[in-house]
């Protein structure tokens, strides 16, 4: 496949955005973006709240703002969906389009939209419209002699590429192919790692909060793209490698393209060949139980001031039809026979070889297109509790499947333990322990499992 590149010349128009009357469509340097946010957050306290999740390498906060009708808390079975903006500092678009649309939630809640009160009371959003402000800085100004004239800003202020600076974990998910459980989120990463101060702060993020969907804004393309971004097809590196989750991904990447004036006439939902390690929607995808695609807004990765309504214009439907596709596919909350939540009990589906596991409270999200399929939820000293489950293709709303899993009893265990300790060994050898360590952490299992049926 070859990297598609849409471009259009903008015409110029004025669009009722539900902004502030006489509020400019203008660029907001770091200090206006902080108090654009504050001000949201005045505005729609009720339903709005900022947080910083860190620093930049220079001391530029990552502030984020949250739209939820409970800002600051996790509610059960309530999706929660991010937008990031800016990774790369010169690209540019994706930082004011999040800007805009913090203030089109609040003052479209405000305004009594139905549409946009029903999205924040049923979904909690998090918007970080800038994740390298630094680099933005240098992009601004132009005065850094690092990179060449188009590139400046780019990268961080340690001139990082932040889109290649996460944990490999794709690597390690083709060499565990043939190994029985690779189907687990990676949770181990490599302490060792040496990432940016702004990937940490990020990575810290998404192991938080029980993110489901998210999109993260590039420019240089018109174009949706989804995981995997490293490639490693046996024909080559330029070969597509899809995720097990192909199906969901086109889905959702379509529905951004879809709803957006340009993208849809140009058949712009692509998997992309950049051979791209350590990207962060790979990460999101196979640490977390989060999907996210990247958005490429446009060919010019800093635009004239006089476009920037008219890609509003085109991007706004989008952005909200993006948000709502969180409701798709099924949730649910996982008990044991007593009543009690379970945290990070497995839900399987047939045919799909990725799992997603259970939050704090029990509660889950599968995205999933129209269809028929066969789900199981299970966790260790329990007994597997599998439904079939049929989704509509007019469905709007996810299904709500429960599960209750009864304690086993009748497990072999002796035969049983080695294969689950062998496969978390195995993964955290590949990622953090040196072999001397590896038997050490094998008889620990070994001792926490055979307690655990003690118990039983």
């Amino acid at each position: 496949l070859k990297r598609a590149v849409f471009c259009r010349f903008p015409v110029t128009m004025l669009v009722y955005t539900g902004q502030e009357e006489g509020e400019a469509f203008t660029y907001h340097s770091n200090t206006d973006l902080i108090s654009v946010l504050k001000k949201t957050e005045e505005q729609c306290s009720g339903i709005a709240r900022t947080y910083s999740i860190g620093r930049s390498m220079e001391g530029r906060e990552l502030l984020v703002i949250e739209f939820s009708n409970n800002p600051g808390e996790h509610e059960l079975l309530e999706p929660e969906v991010k937008y990031i903006g800016n990774m790369r500092g010169n690209e540019v678009l994706g930082r004011q389009l999040l800007i805009y649309l913090a203030q089109h939630l609040c003052s479209e809640y405000l305004l009594g939209n139905e549409r946009i009160q029903t999205l924040i009371n049923t979904t909690r959003i998090h918007i970080l419209p800038s994740m390298n402000p630094d680099g933005y800085e240098l992009a601004v100004s132009g005065e850094d002699q690092r990179y060449d004239s188009w590139n400046i800003g780019r990268n961080n202020a340690q001139n990082i590429d932040l889109n290649r600076n996460f944990p490999d974990l794709t690597s390690i998910v083709y060499s565990r192919r043939r190994q029985k459980g690779y189907l687990r989120p990676i949770r181990s990463v490599n302490a060792e790692i040496q990432v940016a101060s702004e990937t940490y702060a990020v990575m810290k993020w998404v192991r938080s909060i029980p993110f489901v969907l998210s999109a993260n804004f590039h420019g240089g393309d018109l174009v949706v793209s989804y995981p995997y971004d490293l490639s490693k097809h046996p024909l080559g590196h330029e070969m597509f490698c899809p995720t097990p989750d192909d199906k969901v991904f086109k889905f959702i990447a379509a529905t951004y393209a879809n709803a957006h004036e340009t993208m849809s006439n140009e058949n712009c939902v692509f998997w992309i060949f950049v051979f791209l390690w350590s990207g962060m929607q790979d990460f999101n995808y196979l640490h977390t139980n989060c999907f996210e695609v990247t958005v490429s807004v446009g060919c010019d990765r800093f635009p004239p001031e006089e476009d920037l309504a008219f890609a509003w214009h085109e991007n706004q439907e989008s952005l909200l039809s993006f948000m709502e596709t969180a409701h798709r596919g099924i949730k649910g909350i996982v008990k044991d026979e007593k009543g009690n939540a379970m945290k990070g009990a497995r839900i399987s589906v047939r045919g799909i070889q990725h799992d997603i596991t259970t939050a704090e409270n029990g509660d889950y999200w599968r995205l999933l297109t129209p269809g028929i399929h066969i789900v199981s939820a299970s966790a260790l000293g329990y007994i597997t509790a599998t439904k079939t489950i049929q989704l509509p293709s007019r469905m709007k709303t996810a299904g709500r499947v429960d599960f209750v899993l009864p304690k086993s009893h009748y497990f072999a265990h002796s035969l049983w333990w080695p294969l689950f300790c062998q496969v978390n060994i195995y993964e955290a050898a590949t990622l953090t322990y040196h072999k001397s360590e590896e038997l050490m952490k094998l008889q620990t299992c070994h001792n926490k499992v055979h307690s655990l049926f003690q118990q039983l």
